[in-house]
């Protein structure tokens, strides 16, 4: 009992320390490459080529971390590398930029899908929720949001790679405390199969499509947002008050949606919380002004906050217990990868050319388009994760009616 405790305080421990160093860096790295002399759409293509790597290699580090069991070198060395690179930012010119961003990507893509799946396995065993764990790295996105914004105001924005680096470091000893994660299962198909079995599931690919719909718009958030608020009048200060509410408002969001997803399903929630993305942008684009935008920035929890744990939750479920790092990867690929490069594109283009209005109205309509997908996904079966193995088992040759017959 108290193992389980101390590595759910580390595991915690781990998430709030990386939620500091991305409330940290990501919300004003879009302004830090502008102030070194790129615009908003040059920004969208470094960012674009980040999404491009993180779609192939993350299902990649996934199954190397299935395959080969080592968690914990993957993880520290998903903090350690950007950490090192993060002076790089303050290069001049938009090659050596892309380059830094583009490295960093690579090892970034391995920390959310490994650290959720490990996370996950963790809750279980010990019969507490994700959203418990997760909640912490929201909880260190809101303090360092808010400091971030109070940094700026007295520091140059070229000296945000220092306390940047300090978390990331600080970040890689709790995970060094951390203890190793054994499956226990037999992995008997190999990387190109296991992609097969989770392409082949129709209702899947649906709720992947969903996801991506509406996590593209979220890149207007976590990229656009301090230029956006910038734009229509708000500050840095202003900016970092924003960031904090959003971040703050996933806390009780995401221990609610533990208590919630038994009651109403994970695909009603998924609903919900996309529902809750299309108020949130719409709000934004029918009143541009920014106490409207700050106090809309509460809808985070209940949007992304609501989306991501019951995402999360979902392919846990659905995909087979041998392919648990590997289906997280596959749906970060989506759900950060290919999500990041439309939206960064997209509403890197529409923010330089329409303004913040232009980009917000394309939000809310991405949204929608992806609540409809998620629609059709809470109206299908539901089958957990045993049913879908057993079914698969028994539509091998050999398990039920004979081949060939």
């Amino acid at each position: 009992m108290k193992e389980t405790a101390r590595m759910l305080l580390q595991l915690r421990g781990f998430y709030l320390m990386t939620g500091l160093a991305g409330g940290l860096m990501n919300p004003y790295l879009t302004s830090l490459l502008v102030h070194n002399g790129l615009t908003s759409s040059q920004v969208g293509w470094v960012m674009s080529i980040g999404s491009l790597l993180i779609i192939a290699i993350q299902p990649v580090w996934g199954a190397l971390v299935d395959r080969f069991q080592r968690t914990k070198l993957v993880l520290v060395l998903s903090l350690a590398v950007p950490a090192l690179l993060a002076a790089g930012y303050n290069a001049r010119g938009l090659l050596l930029l892309s380059t830094v961003y583009a490295l960093s990507a690579v090892f970034t893509a391995a920390q959310a899908p490994i650290a959720d799946s490990y996370a996950v396995t963790a809750a279980r065993r010990a019969n507490t929720s994700y959203g418990t764990i997760r909640c912490f790295q929201s909880l260190g996105n809101a303090a360092a949001g808010y400091a971030g914004g109070l940094f700026l105001a007295h520091v140059p924005i070229t000296y945000l790679w220092i306390p940047f680096l300090a978390i990331n470091l600080t970040a890689v000893m709790t995970v060094l405390l951390l203890p190793e994660q054994k499956s226990g299962a037999v992995v008997s198909a190999t990387f190109r199969e296991g992609m097969a079995e989770l392409l082949r599931d129709r209702r899947f690919l649906l709720f992947l499509a969903g996801c991506f719909m509406v996590n593209q718009t979220l890149t207007a958030f976590n990229t656009y947002f301090v230029e956006a608020f910038q734009s229509i009048g708000g500050s840095y200060a202003l900016a970092g008050v924003g960031l904090m509410i959003a971040a703050l408002s996933n806390i009780p969001a995401m221990l609610l949606a533990s208590r919630v997803i038994p009651r109403v399903g994970r695909e009603n929630v998924l609903l919900l919380g996309a529902a809750a993305y299309i108020v949130r942008w719409g709000v934004q684009w029918l009143f541009p002004v920014p106490a409207v935008v700050l106090s809309v920035q509460v809808l985070q929890g209940l949007s992304f906050g609501f989306f991501y744990i019951a995402a999360v939750e979902y392919v846990s479920v659905v995909v087979a217990k041998h392919m648990q790092a590997t289906g997280q990867s596959v749906f970060n690929m989506v759900f950060v990868g290919m999500a990041g490069i439309t939206g960064n594109l997209v509403n890197g283009y529409l923010l330089n050319y329409g303004g913040a209005g232009w980009m917000t109205l394309s939000c809310t309509i991405s949204a929608a388009l992806g609540c409809g997908l998620l629609y059709y996904v809470a109206r299908g079966p539901k089958l957990t994760r045993l049913q879908r193995e057993a079914a698969l088992e028994a539509a091998k040759p050999g398990h039920g009616v004979p081949s060939g017959s």
